[in-house]
């Protein structure tokens, strides 16, 4: 048996497409892009093209798409920038945000630099936004909501229109955690009303240790690495030339194909959960599964027990690749802070399964048929 992959939360298989646009720029077209000559030229050139790529995809203008090293980086940039440049001195999150946030947030709470409120949670996950509501009108400072637009656990999607309008009314600024939805969803930035979105090419086929912050062009921020004039004074550093055309190719190949692939997907998770309830009756999925979710995510709960202890490890003999939450936290056995907000229910054993458009039926009969011996 080959090994199964449902992981792709975690990170996604590189597109073969994708990797014949970066190799140039592996091999001859390695000129620094802010050397003068022929040779930088044409890498800056390359550069400038993804840029103009990705603010067309998701309808933004050039001079507000910044490349990162990614999500952690982008959201990074943003939450310090709109404490320490745009005079937010009340933060507005969710305990179920990415690390990247949660962390960020957690340590301007702990220097002084700013208040922080978490908004409740609704029962299935999703964000109280009548709350939300409360604390942005009560709040005497100025306010930084920072919510993701779909949970990487759990799949939970954000209505980002609706929490843009109440950010707008209040003159909030809005930075939402987009990585789980560039790539895999239509954007519109010009009609969207969100400050700062991030994204990381290696959520949709493209290279990892690259992503981009877009940063909305009405508000003027400084550097968070300091050096050369890279990236429009942004981000200093020698480019990751190739780490970006292959952003730009992957990004290109997911809106092209994102109709069917979508399609396909969405059946293989329906697919999935259908099985897992006939199989396993005693199965409960986490969040809000078959409506405002990501088509790529299934969150379930197993019963504990002896047997089903060791699950994930157990399925990993089994050639099964799947996690327990996070891939950032799975080596740290602290349990997922995301269940925990969300069920608070310690005798279930949780395993997230992401799918791709790579993955079969025939692979969702095994895993079942697995995780049925197994529990």
């Amino acid at each position: 048996m080959n090994r199964i992959y449902f992981d792709n939360a975690a990170t996604t298989s590189l597109d073969p497409q994708v990797l014949d646009a970066m190799m140039p720029y592996l091999t001859e077209k390695f000129g620094n892009p802010s050397s003068i000559y022929s040779y930088g030229r044409e890498t800056r050139m390359a550069i400038e093209n993804a840029r103009k790529s990705v603010a067309k995809i998701l309808n933004a203008h050039p001079a507000e798409i910044f490349f990162t090293s990614g999500g952690t980086e982008s959201s990074n940039t943003a939450i310090n920038a709109a404490v320490r440049d745009l005079g937010c001195r009340h933060i507005i999150s969710s305990a179920i945000e990415h690390h990247a946030t949660l962390h960020t947030v957690q340590n301007l709470q702990k220097s002084g630099e700013a208040e922080v409120t978490y908004v409740k949670l609704l029962p299935d996950g999703h964000i109280d936004l009548d709350d939300l509501e409360k604390v942005l009108a009560g709040s005497k400072k100025k306010c930084l909501v920072t919510l993701m637009h779909a949970n990487n656990e759990i799949g939970n999607m954000l209505d980002i229109n609706a929490v843009g309008q109440l950010c707008k009314k209040n003159d909030a600024i809005f930075h939402s955690d987009t990585v789980q939805t560039v790539g895999h969803f239509p954007f519109d930035l010009r009609n969207t009303h969100v400050d700062f979105i991030t994204g990381a090419a290696h959520k949709f086929h493209g290279p990892k240790g690259v992503g981009i912050l877009y940063v909305n062009e009405k508000i003027k921020i400084k550097p968070f690495v300091h050096g050369g004039g890279q990236e429009r004074n942004m981000r200093a550093g020698t480019e990751n030339l190739y780490g970006i055309v292959g952003f730009a190719k992957a990004l290109e190949i997911a809106t092209s194909n994102y109709e069917s692939d979508s399609e396909k997907i969405k059946s293989l998770k329906n697919y999935m959960m259908n099985n897992l309830k006939k199989n396993i009756p005693t199965v409960v999925f986490n969040g809000d599964p078959s409506q405002k979710c990501l088509y790529t995510v299934l969150s379930a709960s197993f019963p504990k027990s002896e047997k089903s202890e060791m699950l994930l490890f157990n399925l990993d003999i089994h050639n099964i690749c799947a996690s327990g939450g996070s891939a950032c936290t799975s080596g740290a056995d602290a349990g997922s802070h995301v269940i925990k907000a969300v069920t608070n229910n310690s005798d279930k054993i949780t395993v997230r399964f992401s799918f791709s458009k790579h993955n079969t039926e025939e692979e969702i009969d095994y895993v079942v048929k697995t995780l049925k011996e197994l529990i």
